[in-house]
């Protein structure tokens, strides 16, 4: 096989191409399986220039990893706005949560699958990127809890606990739906709104809560 040609272009779009290849082949194989020849290949460069631009393998990963949890972060925060009432907050965060992973899948699996379970330093990422979305959920939610049980005295670590409960729960789910043909993520998210915001009891009464006119 021939050297691979590389048309010229500027560093930044060539690596963010790079990234792009890599998030999709380490998403698909995991790290292990995946190589840095089939990242280049993909991308469409050499593979020394994959080297030039990001190191080793183990760098790129983490590159990777940091890039898929800052844009995740970012499209649930702004998937939420201020001022309208607290279940369409909730309601917006999740939706911004799964439309982000399921037009994602493969930044998706590197974040949940593989980062978690390769090395102590891509699990750190991971972990401090499910501490940001915590805590933002933990803020967002504290309202809504509280008027989902009539309790305005709710304390805080009760808020927080629900908020552990949700991210843990978007996260399987997220999971199940990328996997499962035919799940969209309006639908995904109503059914976690329903489970967290109606409640069981609601649910299995038949008062489901209803997502908001598209």
């Amino acid at each position: 096989m021939g050297a691979v040609k590389t048309k010229r272009m500027p560093r930044a779009v060539r690596e963010q191409q790079m990234l792009d290849a890599a998030v999709r082949t380490f998403g698909q194989r995991g790290y292990t399986a995946a190589s840095m020849d089939d990242i280049a290949e993909l991308a469409g460069v050499s593979k020394p220039l994959v080297y030039l631009y990001l190191n080793s393998k183990d760098d790129l990963f983490a590159t990777c990893v940091r890039r898929e949890a800052t844009a995740l972060v970012a499209a649930v925060r702004a998937g939420v706005r201020t001022g309208p009432p607290a279940d369409r907050q909730l309601w917006d965060g999740l939706l911004a949560f799964f439309t982000h992973t399921a037009e994602h899948p493969d930044g998706w699996s590197v974040l949940h699958l593989h980062a978690r379970t390769h090395g102590e330093v891509f699990a750190a990422e991971v972990t401090a990127m499910r501490a940001e979305i915590v805590a933002f959920v933990t803020h967002l939610i504290g309202d809504a809890a509280r008027a989902a049980h009539h309790d305005p005295d709710l304390p805080d670590h009760d808020v927080a606990g629900l908020a552990e409960a949700l991210v843990g729960a978007a996260e399987s789910l997220a999971t199940w739906a990328n996997a499962t043909p035919g799940v969209t993520a309006r639908q995904a998210a109503a059914t976690l709104m329903n489970f967290a915001w109606a409640g069981l009891g609601d649910l299995m009464a038949g008062r489901a809560w209803s997502p908001p006119p598209v």
